[in-house]
């Protein structure tokens, strides 16, 4: 097993009513380098002693190797009665906790030669996305490419990053974000929001063999149903990658 490494949180925001953005310093003065999509798993006890841990997708937005003193971002979803939800709505800034990592291979590959890239998220699934842009930038720069984002919630305020997604889609018109929300419905304005689940949306975009790939990530049951989505679009398995998040107690 991975040697565990102490972070020190720094700062944080609340995304949405139960989910939370936690900034952290790793304190052992060494580099975090990963490859956006990876994850940190993070180490703790429940009350009973029994050691348990977490894994939380890497949020921060990275195209380079992380050097010492460089910040790490996650988003931790609050669960009532979850051991890990005790532990992070506890942490103040300036505490430790023990993580890690990185793990995964839910990244962009080198050698893909594709003319899109279909992101498709639910809730937190989205934060590996997040960590995605600036290397999506340089993409975009290399060769011709089209990404569209597909994000899924209850609510537009439960739309996680989305004003970050919007940002990037106003300086690259390559990228698009749509924001999915299923128990309200968007205003005439909101011109990326669509009623609906992400499943509908992925279906209206025409995935193509020829010329996609497409990434799930978020709710187990989404990423099933978009999966046998893509399968009946053509899309060979190798170009629907996956991970699933599964809320743990």
């Amino acid at each position: 097993m991975a040697h565990p490494f102490p972070l020190r949180l720094v700062g944080s925001r609340m995304l949405a009513s139960s989910v939370r953005h936690l900034v952290f310093a790793r304190d052992d003065g060494l580099p975090l380098d990963f490859v956006p999509g990876q994850f940190i798993q993070v180490h703790f006890n429940y009350p009973d002693g029994t050691a348990t841990k977490r894994s939380y997708s890497l949020a921060t937005m990275h195209d380079h190797a992380l050097g010492p003193g460089d910040t790490v971002e996650i988003a931790v979803s609050y669960v009532p009665g979850g051991a890990a939800t005790a532990l992070f709505t506890a942490l103040d800034e300036g505490q430790q906790i023990q993580a890690s990592g990185p793990y995964g291979r839910f990244s962009l590959h080198a050698g893909d030669g594709n003319s899109r890239y279909l992101l498709v998220a639910t809730g937190t699934g989205v934060t590996p996305y997040r960590s995605m842009l600036p290397m999506l930038a340089q993409l975009f720069e290399q060769r011709d490419l089209d990404v569209v984002l597909v994000l899924g919630a209850r609510t537009a305020a439960e739309l996680l990053y989305a004003a970050d997604f919007r940002a990037f889609a106003a300086a690259h018109p390559r990228f698009r974000f749509i924001g999915c929300v299923s128990r309200e419905a968007p205003g005439a304005d909101a011109t990326d929001l669509r009623a609906g689940y992400v499943q509908e949306a992925l279906h209206d975009l025409a995935p193509s063999a020829a010329g996609d790939i497409a990434y799930l990530c978020g709710n187990p049951n989404m990423v099933d149903a978009c999966f046998e989505s893509l399968k009946g679009h053509g899309l060979a398995i190798p170009h629907i990658r996956r991970e699933k998040y599964v809320s743990s107690k």
